[in-house]
């Protein structure tokens, strides 16, 4: 599953074989396949910034993306007090998933392509200066979204986008990792995309009845600002959802639509219906779909409900004033 880098020997077990609880310690868990770096090369970078901080730390590589979730839920389990995600948005949120309501902390060094989740806190986006908050920060809450009892820090979504996301790692296979693969990749799957949903979608209890190819709850006022959507990132920040309802177009249609988007020339309630709330039902005639979560995918049952959680998780983010 993992090698371990011994940035500090761990612990003698107590009586009974028990590992000694580490509150003050810190198990970095680091996704080999994320970054442009070199797994091994990084690890060693990491092990010498919290050598410099003085920070007692075990760092942990994980060579496939499955098993992030077990070595954080492990990580926890052993007593770190904090449990550092090394990776992108999907690395952050399977960790975050894992430590969720454990009483650990998060601790993130974005190394993915877009960084939503760092860039919202305020983080930077080297690993050594991530580091440094690691070392000089301070916790704050978190709030997460939960779709059918997983996890999601950015966003969570039906229909379309989980195709885009397929299309993306296939662009990523052939040309590499960037942010000029992530658009081609959304030209390419909205050009081949014939699956619109028919659903009863249930807001704080109010019914609508939609037909979308794109059904996108976000969390992350953040990533919503990125495309001037000032007001639902307000309402973001205030506690709700915003759920993003794309009109039901044809692909070349939707590839403008796209454009558009990418453009900040779209806006709610003229080009698109935007709802806002803490409790939603998404319920499609198909039982089983695939749900696109911060940027991995898999197959869930419907109906499809989406909760905040604000009380699970905190994050070490930069000190106010810092």
């Amino acid at each position: 599953m993992s090698s371990a880098h011994a940035l500090r020997p761990d612990d003698p077990p107590e009586a009974g074989g028990a590992p000694r609880r580490r509150a003050e310690e810190t198990c970095v868990i680091l996704n080999a396949g994320s970054g442009r770096k070199r797994a091994e090369e990084l690890a060693a970078t990491l092990e010498r910034e919290f050598a410099r901080y003085g920070l007692p730390a075990r760092l942990r590589l994980i060579r496939k993306g499955r098993d992030l979730e077990p070595a954080a839920r492990e990580a926890a389990d052993e007593g770190f007090g904090t449990v550092v995600a090394g990776g992108g948005d999907g690395t952050i949120n399977a960790v975050a998933g894992a430590i969720a309501g454990t009483g650990a902390r998060l601790g993130v060094i974005p190394l993915g392509t877009f960084n939503y989740v760092a860039r919202s806190l305020g983080l930077p986006e080297t690993p050594e200066e991530a580091v440094g908050v690691l070392a000089n920060g301070a916790p704050r809450p978190l709030p997460l979204g939960e779709v059918n009892g997983r996890v999601f820090l950015n966003n969570a979504s039906l229909g379309a986008y989980a195709k885009i996301l397929e299309t993306r790692e296939s662009v990523y296979r052939r040309w590499g990792r960037s942010r000029v693969a992530a658009h081609w990749s959304v030209i390419t799957a909205l050009a081949e995309f014939r699956a619109p949903l028919d659903a009863k979608v249930t807001v704080d209890g109010d019914v609508h009845r939609v037909r979308t190819p794109l059904a996108f709850v976000a969390n992350n006022a953040f990533q919503l600002e990125e495309f001037d959507f000032h007001e639902a990132a307000e309402r973001v920040r205030g506690g709700e959802f915003a759920l993003f309802l794309a009109p039901d177009r044809e692909a070349f249609d939707l590839i403008r639509f796209a454009a558009a988007l990418g453009l900040k020339a779209l806006k709610p309630g003229r080009d698109f219906e935007m709802l806002y709330g803490k409790d939603i039902e998404v319920a499609t005639r198909r039982s089983r779909r695939l749900v696109a979560r911060d940027g991995e995918r898999e197959k869930m049952q419907a109906p499809f409900r989406f909760l905040r959680l604000d009380d699970k998780l905190e994050v070490i983010a930069p000190a106010e004033g810092t």
